[in-house]
């Protein structure tokens, strides 16, 4: 196995490939819509299609990541997606893209994951807190480059195009990183379904599994829910170019960096309980601004903070997910990408309700106070003493 540094930036450089496959999709739905004449809230609806597989293959992923080498299935994995987002590219119809896209998120489904549960194994507890923020830096600089890309690139040569990009990027990546773990010996196991069901009832036997993982449900509804309907919002403001849809959602991006820049000194001065407080209360404020329509320059600012506050409380549930079973971290680290990506997919859907019903202020609103209370429940119930065996 190659040393502790250099699997880092290996586990960064695959997770920041994988993280450009998330939200590609995002500021071109008008683009799509129009090509493929699907109304806009059906367009959105990709990211469910990839958010809702890559949730319900995490159980499976994340219990084979336990039994088998996980720096060989999550390169497999990234093969995978690669290949299905080329699909994706020369879709002639809206059921083929939507179905390439779901075959994407299922593959995509072992990436990051298996990357944090890598880390887990790899890095002791003390040093993970910084450890996983490189992994954060590389994924949010992913979300970052992948928004703004993917709108600069439907502008310029279509929306078929990111794909294309994105798939190529992929494929360069994985052959990286087949050089770069060559020398990983990692013993291999053997699938055992009674291993699996017991390593799933020792996680949920943890009485912090539920905060967690009820917490990322909610904080993927509520506030990546309304992604996909950025660039609709825009539109209706008069602004039809994807690249600033792109460079407005990149914002998150932005703010997820600077976190991960300065998670250090944020643990120093505010403590795990405070941070996770912040990060609610930041993130419920910025879903109101964003209820406002405010001109695209403060919705980009704003979503920077949102970014930011994202983290603030996201970095730490995570920490302690990876903690909940550490005899079966893959697949604690699989559920909680389940409940994550879970809300991924389900948050379209209730956005999309309420642009055809009660409008997306109400929601968007609702969705802040929700996002509150998540903050201030795990920073009451998170504790390093209720750690699990």
């Amino acid at each position: 196995m190659p040393g502790r540094n250099r699997t880092l930036n290996l586990l960064a450089l695959v997770s920041f490939a994988s993280s450009l496959f998330m939200r590609a999709t995002d500021p071109a739905i008008p683009q799509i819509a129009a090509g493929l004449s699907v109304d806009a809230s059906t367009a959105a609806l990709l990211t469910t299609a990839y958010a809702l597989p890559y949730a319900f293959i995490q159980p499976v992923l994340g219990a084979l990541a336990d039994v088998f080498n996980k720096a060989r299935l999550m390169l497999l994995c990234l093969l995978l997606v690669s290949v299905a987002t080329f699909v994706c590219g020369f879709a002639p119809r809206f059921d083929v893209l939507i179905g390439a896209r779901m075959a994407a998120g299922i593959a995509c489904g072992g990436v990051v994951p298996i990357a944090f549960a890598m880390v887990g194994d790899e890095i002791p507890f003390a040093e993970r807190q910084v450890a996983m923020g490189r992994l954060l830096f590389a994924i949010m600089t992913g979300n970052l480059l992948g928004s703004t890309c993917a709108g600069i690139v439907s502008d310029l040569i279509g929306w078929r195009g990111v794909f294309f990009v994105n798939a190529g990027f992929g494929t360069l990546v994985l052959l990286l990183g087949v050089i770069g773990f060559r020398s990983d010996r990692s013993p291999r196991g053997h699938v055992d379904l009674g291993t699996m069901a017991g390593n799933y009832l020792s996680i949920f036997q943890n009485p912090l599994a539920k905060i967690c993982f009820g917490a990322v449900f909610l904080e993927a509804l509520f506030m990546y829910g309304c992604f996909p309907y950025v660039a609709t919002m825009l539109h209706q403001a008069g602004e039809t170019r994807a690249s600033i849809a792109g460079i407005v959602i990149a914002g998150f991006g932005i703010g997820g960096a600077l976190y991960s820049l300065s998670v250090s000194r944020l643990l120093r001065a505010l403590g795990e309980r405070r941070l996770m407080q912040t990060g609610g209360i930041v993130m419920g404020f910025c879903l109101c601004v964003i209820a406002l329509r405010a001109f695209w320059p403060v919705e980009f600012v704003n979503f920077a903070l949102l970014g930011f506050g994202f983290y603030m409380l996201h970095g730490v549930v995570q920490i302690y997910a990876s903690e909940l079973s550490q005899k079966a971290r893959g697949s604690a680290m699989a559920l909680h990408s389940f409940f994550f990506f879970l809300g991924q997919a389900i948050g379209p859907i209730v956005y999309g309700i309420g642009l055809n019903s009660i409008g997306l202020g109400p929601v968007l609103v609702f969705g802040g106070a929700v996002l509150v209370l998540v903050g201030f429940t795990c920073a009451q119930w998170l504790r390093k003493a209720a750690a699990a065996p």
